[in-house]
C-alpha cells in the first residue's frame, strides 16, 4: 500500500500549490505553506504513517506557529515530533516571513501546547507512534497559516474569513478532506474543535462516515486547561471511538 501515501504525498503537493495561489485581504499580511517550503519532512510523515487504510481520523484546524509551520507536520510540536514520531526532514523558509515569527525548522526552541498535549495523550495511551497510527492518523484541515501585519504577527484562524479567496480555500480544503477519507478508508472522523467537526460534516455530508468531536487543546481555550487528556479520552469513550 505504499501507493496510497504516494497518491496523498501527490495530493498535498497539489493543494500547496492551488492554495498557494490565493490572495487574502487584510487583516492577513502573512501566508505560511507548510506543504511548500516543509514537504520534506511532511512526506516522512505521510509515507511512515498513511501507507494502509486507518479507522480514526483526527482532523485539526490549521497550522500553528511553532507546530506544522516548523515541522510540516500536524500539530507538529517540535519534541513530539522528533522524538515520538520520528519524523525528521529539510525545512525552508515561506515566502514571505514576519519577523516575530521566523521559521527554524527543527531548531525551533518553541513548545506549541496544543501539539504537546495531543501527542502526549497518544503517547501516554499507546505507548509507540507505531501502536497509535495502525489505526488512526491526524492531519489538519487547512494546511496554511495566516498572520496579521502587527508587530507581534498575531495568529488569524480560518473560521473567521469570508470572501472569494476564503470560499475557494473552502472548496480546496472539503476536496482534500474527502480524498484522504475516502483514501484511508476511515470509519471514524473526529474534529478537534468545533470548526473542525463542521467542516467534516458539511465535506462529508452524503458518506457513511461517523464523525464526532473533542475539545480543542489549545491554552486558548479555559476548558482545555482543566485535564484536557481526560476530557477528550472521556469523550472518544462515550462515542465508541476508544
Amino acid at each position: 500500500m505504499a501507493n496510497l501515501a504516494h497518491v496523498l504525498i501527490k495530493a498535498a503537493e497539489r493543494l500547496a500549490r492551488d492554495l498557494g495561489q490565493l490572495r487574502f485581504p487584510a487583516p492577513v499580511a502573512y501566508v505560511y505553506n507548510p506543504l511548500s517550503y516543509a514537504m520534506e519532512p511532511h512526506a516522512e510523515y505521510l509515507r511512515r504513517y498513511a501507507a494502509n487504510p486507518r479507522r480514526v481520523l483526527f482532523l485539526g484546524m490549521n497550522p500553528g506557529p511553532f507546530g506544522m509551520a516548523q515541522t510540516g507536520v500536524p500539530f507538529g510540536e517540535v519534541a513530539a515530533v522528533r522524538d515520538w514520531l520520528g519524523v525528521q526532514g529539510k525545512v525552508g523558509k515561506p515566502a514571505a516571513e514576519h519577523p516575530a515569527k521566523p521559521v527554524l525548522g527543527f531548531e525551533c526552541p518553541r513548545s506549541e501546547v496544543s501539539g504537546r498535549r495531543l501527542w502526549g495523550l497518544f503517547a501516554e495511551r499507546f505507548g509507540s507512534a507505531d501502536k497509535f497510527f495502525a489505526e488512526h492518523f491526524v492531519h489538519n484541515y487547512c494546511p496554511l497559516m495566516f498572520l496579521d501585519g502587527g508587530r507581534g504577527g498575531k495568529n488569524l484562524t480560518p473560521d473567521k474569513f469570508s470572501g472569494p479567496a476564503a470560499r475557494r480555500m473552502t472548496e480546496l480544503c472539503d476536496a482534500h478532506v474527502r480524498l484522504l477519507v475516502d483514501s484511508l478508508k476511515v470509519e471514524w472522523a473526529i474534529g478537534v474543535g468545533g470548526f473542525a467537526e463542521e467542516r467534516l460534516r458539511e465535506a462529508l455530508g452524503g458518506r457513511a462516515i461517523k464523525v464526532g468531536r473533542i475539545l480543542h487543546p489549545s491554552p486558548a481555550s479555559p476548558a482545555a486547561n482543566r485535564d484536557w487528556a481526560g476530557a477528550a479520552t472521556r469523550e472518544l469513550k462515550r462515542l465508541g471511538v476508544w
